[in-house]
């Protein structure tokens, strides 16, 4: 009898079936003095009792501002405490987060405010090259906002104005709420253009961080170092729901990455898990005094984001004492994660796998042509059904649909394929889409921006191997006539007005681009060309 690439999760332990600011409190009644949130480079360090009450003084600064639960608040800056205390803040009380990736430039950011209809935004100043509050100085008049906050500059007097709410008008916001509510939006970009808000509830990421955690074997006494950015799930999922469902400690690094800090902190803290993408480890594992720091506290953590390279593994496992590392597989659209690796299964199951699926959640493989399950074995694309499935795409009923079929399954638009014990290896992707360092880049939105360009009179994007990044943006670029463009010009063209990784790395000027008979572009013929071209390797 022919079997199928189908499997189910188990349904225990059972589902949480509470909100996340209900799950806060239980966990600050359990471990009231517990280490909860640290962040050295801010000189910031809080209890869990001290993040309850940090987080009701900002619940109630953002309930005297006059933001209501199902208000979106926006929120864009790198990681720090302040991000942290706004997630938790804006659960408590129903207001739906909005997370802004921080390398977004003023027209993405104007695109995103008014898509989700944000009345709120919290913000830095600046970050490295970013002028954060002259970007939003400049489409502020465009946008539906009522009220502006900036980190450095009237934060602390935005806390206070907290005063003016009661603790019985904290608790009446807090009562009421459901968890199958909104409580977040997270951009990302898709095949179509523009980046899509991914809608989750607090079932959605409670659960799934409940869940991550257990496999990683979280208790109070794990300290969990996170340098991976909050406006990703990665960040406030995988890292701080995993922490503050089970008690253990949040500590933040540095507002970005930096190897050498990130493993100081590591040291310093006597960390016990750390996350990063492939490329996070490589540099950590490539600095010239890795040898100098004391890593034995470190037993676990999470990789996930891009492929991770076999011999990579290996290190991590021996060099880094994280004999229990975790590789987790999943999307934005599922929460994040479907799959991840058990701790204590053979090694070659852990590199060459995304290990099995997660709890409460069913897995298939398709054909994507005609939605028909395949054998085992069998390559097609990856589906997921279950609590994590997002409740949809933000005002966006046309897109939802065209990802979740009628049986409730999240459609991904990756290849894989599932063995006999349910292992699941991606193999490819089905979606035309970049994916640079973890970051999702659409062809078609970096298309569309420079088609703006007065000389650009086609332009293609495609994806092209990278050894550091996993894949670099190259442009095809058919000019106007008499154009005298170049790929400066192009480039000083995108700088500032499209996120910096978006930005083409290769150029290449045609006459005219690779077609099928039947008038289609032949992406596959130009990235074939291009790697030839160029000399890099597959």
């Amino acid at each position: 009898m022919k079997k199928y690439s189908y499997i189910k999760g188990e349904t225990m332990p059972p589902l949480l079936q509470e909100t996340i600011g209900d799950n806060l409190r239980n966990t600050v009644a359990n471990y009231p003095n517990h280490e909860a949130l640290v962040s050295p480079f801010q000189n910031y360090r809080a209890s869990y009792s001290e993040l309850w009450r940090q987080t009701s003084q900002v619940a109630k600064a953002i309930l005297a501002s006059g933001i209501k639960r199902g208000d979106r608040l926006a929120i864009w800056a790198m990681n720090r405490y302040e991000w942290v205390l706004l997630q938790y803040a804006a659960c408590r009380i129903g207001v739906i987060l909005v997370n802004i990736n921080p390398a977004y430039r003023s027209s993405e950011l104007e695109y995103v405010l008014n898509q989700s209809g944000a009345v709120m935004l919290v913000s830095a100043r600046k970050f490295k090259t970013s002028h954060y509050e002259k970007m939003v100085k400049e489409i502020l008049p465009n946008t539906q906002l009522k009220k502006v906050i900036f980190f450095d500059k009237n934060w602390h007097k935005f806390v206070e104005t907290g005063d003016k709410i009661s603790e019985a008008e904290l608790h009446a916001a807090e009562t009421d709420l459901h968890f199958n509510d909104a409580i977040n939006i997270q951009y990302t970009s898709g095949t179509t253009g523009f980046p899509k808000g991914v809608t989750l509830s607090h079932s959605n990421i409670l659960n799934n961080g409940y869940f991550i955690g257990i496999r990683l074997k979280y208790t109070e006494q794990d300290s969990v170092c996170i340098p991976v950015p909050f406006f990703h799930c990665f960040g406030m999922v995988i890292g701080n729901l995993a922490c503050t469902s089970h008690g253990a400690t949040m500590v933040i690094p540095g507002e970005s990455f930096n190897p050498e800090s990130t493993l100081q902190i590591v040291e310093q803290e006597k960390c016990t898990s750390l996350y990063g993408v492939p490329t996070m480890f490589i540099a950590e594992l490539q600095l010239p005094n890795f040898s100098q720091f004391n890593l034995s506290s470190l037993r676990t953590g999470v990789m996930a984001g891009s492929p991770c390279p076999i011999e990579i593994m290996k290190q991590v496992q021996q060099k880094m004492n994280m004999k229990d590392v975790t590789v987790c597989y999943g999307m934005t659209e599922t929460s994040p994660v479907s799959c991840q690796t058990e701790i204590g299964v053979a090694l070659e199951k852990q590199i060459s796998t995304v290990g099995t699926i997660h709890e409460h959640l069913e897995i298939k493989i398709v054909n994507p042509n005609t939605g028909d399950m395949l054998p085992i074995g069998t390559a097609g694309e990856l589906c997921t059904k279950g609590y994590s499935v997002m409740l949809g795409y933000w005002q966006n009923a046309e897109a939802s649909v065209k990802v979740i079929d009628a049986d409730g399954y999240m459609h991904s638009g990756d290849e894989a394929t599932m063995d006999e014990e349910g292992y699941i290896k991606i193999t490819g992707r089905i979606k035309d889409i970049i994916i640079r360092g973890g970051e999702n880049i659409s062809p078609l939105e970096v298309e569309q921006y420079l088609y703006t360009h007065e000389d650009v009179q086609d332009v293609q994007v495609i994806g092209v191997p990278d050894e550091k990044m996993g894949e670099a943006v190259m442009a095809w670029v058919k000019l106007k006539k008499e154009s005298r463009a170049d790929s400066q010009k192009l480039q000083a063209f995108c700088k500032g007005k499209i996120a910096q990784y978006k930005i083409p790395q290769y150029w290449k000027f045609v006459e005219a681009f690779p077609m099928t008979v039947s008038g289609k572009v032949r992406k596959v013929e130009m990235r074939e060309i291009s790697v030839k071209e160029l000399g890099l390797k597959k």
